[in-house]
């Protein structure tokens, strides 16, 4: 009898919901003057806060389950960031009143594992720490991965429209389980989920890109080039975090690449995991540049692949194809 993993869907999708609630509040005091003084206290406050949140929920239900996280509380304990440390349990308590400082340390730290276990979580507080800065795209991204496959994703994406190109119904969380597909919901829970399905688009001239706002995330010369030799002439859709799987998942585009910017650059696990399973289970195809599958199972990076290729799965081939054409190893 195959594992529903259902208390684990479950859990996963109230904690992202109640670090989602932490981060809409810490990004509601960013101010203009915020970000013209290049001030990154915000997003340090939401991070550390939304992985405590996090942890503490999976701590209570599965303390077994080691968690690969992002954050580690040392940073925030010296006494330069003691403001920081403050603010970050100011908005914890907001959540779980009377949560001391000291407590809510222990709850982040439990997200410092750097090694792959049998069964564990890997968490990503908050994806696109430049989008959440613009208030724009970012994701608290979850995922659970069991003997080296990932089994539960979870993308909460706080600015994301449940429906799409709608501007009434901002907030929406993404779950998937292997086997049992992916679907959308509110994420304030108040109503039904929506299956998705990625886009049955065929052709590759008419395809649509998804690329990252950052150029830095990954390399947008090849990915101009790849576009011109398949003939895609779409604009690319361009957000912050792994809400661009969501898009995928859900038809509104086909293509995300995530292209080397450098030789010895390894992706992390926790910038992927939440959103591959989302797109898979949804019927589309993520492999690395060389079209291998994504291997979860190397501790906190994706060390045996280079570069992520996201698809509909239609013209997955042609996609690798292409790549190599252009030079992408």
């Amino acid at each position: 009898m195959t594992y529903s993993y259902k208390r684990e869907r479950e859990i996963a999708i109230e904690a992202v919901i109640r670090a989602a609630q932490l981060c809409t509040a810490v990004q509601a005091e960013i101010s203009p003057g915020t970000i013209e003084k290049k001030d990154r206290s915000p997003v340090t406050v939401a991070d550390f806060g939304s992985q405590a949140i996090v942890c503490r929920a999976l701590g209570e239900v599965f303390p077994d389950d080691s968690i690969i996280a992002e954050e580690d509380s040392a940073v925030l304990q010296q006494a330069p960031n003691e403001p920081i440390l403050e603010q970050v349990a100011g908005h914890v308590r907001q959540i779980h009143s009377g949560a001391g400082v000291t407590e809510i340390c222990k709850w982040i730290d439990r997200g410092v594992a750097r090694h792959s276990e049998q069964r564990f979580w890997t968490l990503d507080p908050i994806d696109g720490t430049k989008g959440f800065l613009r208030k724009q795209q970012y994701a608290i991204s979850l995922a659970l991965i069991v003997d080296g496959r990932i089994e539960v994703g979870v993308l909460g994406c706080p600015n994301l429209p449940l429906v799409p190109q709608a501007d009434d119904s901002r907030g929406a969380i993404f779950v998937a389980v292997r086997g049992r597909g992916a679907v959308a919901l509110p994420l304030g829970r108040d109503g039904g989920e929506t299956p998705l399905a990625v886009s049955r688009q065929a052709d590759p001239a008419q395809a649509r890109f998804c690329e990252s706002v950052e150029s830095g995330h990954t390399s947008h010369g090849h990915a101009a080039e790849v576009a011109q030799r398949l003939g895609m002439t779409a604009e690319p859709v361009r957000l912050d975090s792994q809400a661009k799987y969501a898009v995928v998942a859900r038809g509104e585009a086909e293509v995300y690449l995530r292209l080397p910017t450098r030789a010895d650059y390894q992706e992390k696990i926790w910038d992927h995991a939440g959103g591959v399973l989302l797109v898979t289970e949804a019927g589309g195809t993520v492999t690395d540049v060389a079209g291998k599958p994504l291997e979860f199972s190397h501790g906190s990076r994706l060390s045996a692949n280079r570069g992520v290729v996201v698809t509909n799965g239609a013209f997955h081939d042609r996609m690798i194809e292409t790549l190599v054409e252009v030079g992408v190893r």
